[in-house]
């Protein structure tokens, strides 16, 4: 059995359901703090705890006879980190460090690993690929980058193999499952709060930066691609595949304002803007390359088309 830890979020959702759907059995650990019970597909097994609880993560092992754990169980927000950053640095990195180690003790030495972008800072050139420098700009993409480390480490001395997947803009819904957050921060649901009349503006954080038309650009991948992806990397595991950190994206990017402007064109309304100042911690441009999640996993984007994508998420808020 798969145990997948922040399996109630919206991504660990998406891929636990995805994992359901072809043949998996998966148990979910989710401490709900920031994810809801309803997402949890029907026929996962549930625990509601923490990552960093010995004993429930032990106890979920031996009875599940797990065999590996795709963990997803993470505080992901960048302004937040900033703010905030001791409440990243605990749970992202120090109760991951604990998950591994209770992983370990109990024998589960293959991990797929929900990491991001955000360990490569301000990009040197795009589409970035695996081997542009590491420098994470923000406390979000330092946590992610010191755990990367920490498999890294236990790889070397425990034999633990792991696919870390640094991913870019998740976004889209499938399968019931869309992006919920509370409160939300992500672009493509919060422009499309404003013409479902939850919101009465979009804020748009700068358009100053050195960009086509100032706003920052993103590689935007739907959530049905990343499970896609994830499932991949489990069976590249399964197949003695080595340890590997692999990009997730498209290839390409778009700029806020053209965002917005497929966002108009889904949805048929104009959307209500505001310019205000940048973000701390964020990257004017960030454009993946998926070389090698093609050549190693034999992945591919389903998805790669933007209209697609916002209206997959549209159709979700409109019916949530």
């Amino acid at each position: 059995m798969i145990l997948v830890t922040g399996g109630a979020g919206y991504i660990g959702s998406t891929t636990a359901r995805y994992l359901i759907e072809h043949g998996e059995q998966v148990v979910i650990l989710d401490s709900l703090v920031s994810s809801n019970i309803e997402d949890v597909p029907c026929r996962a097994i549930f625990y509601k705890g923490d990552i960093a609880d010995t004993v429930k993560v032990s106890e979920i092992v031996k009875k599940h006879n797990i065999e590996a754990c795709l963990h997803f169980a993470a505080y992901i927000e960048v302004a937040e980190s900033v703010a905030n950053p001791y409440k990243y640095f605990e749970n992202n990195m120090s109760k991951a460090l604990i998950l591994f180690n209770t992983l370990k003790y109990n024998g589960v030495l293959k991990i797929v690993f929900s990491s991001t972008a955000a360990v490569y800072g301000e990009p040197k050139y795009t589409p970035i690929d695996e081997n542009h420098p590491l420098n994470p700009v923000n406390p979000y993409g330092m946590s992610k980058y010191l755990a990367e480390n920490i498999l890294s480490s236990f790889d070397t001395a425990y034999n633990m193999r792991y696919v870390a997947l640094r991913y870019f803009n998740a976004c889209g819904a499938w399968g019931g499952s869309g992006e919920k957050h509370n409160p939300e921060t992500h672009l493509i649901p919060l422009i499309l709060q404003v013409p479902l009349g939850k919101r009465e503006k979009l804020y748009i954080n700068g358009t100053d930066y050195n960009t086509k038309d100032g706003t920052c650009i993103r590689d935007y991948i739907h959530v049905y691609d990343l499970a896609c992806a994830h499932y991949a990397a489990l069976n590249y595991l399964r197949a003695g595949g080595k340890s590997e950190k692999i990009n997730l994206g498209t290839g390409t990017g778009f700029s806020i304002k053209e965002v917005i402007e497929v966002c108009e064109k889904v949805t048929g309304q104009e959307i209500n803007k505001e310019i205000r100042s940048r973000r701390a911690g964020d990257p004017a441009v960030l454009i993946a390359s998926n070389k090698k999640a093609k050549d190693i996993l034999g992945w591919d984007i389903t998805y790669n088309n933007l209209y697609d994508i916002v209206k997959s998420a549209y159709l979700f808020h409109k019916d949530n």
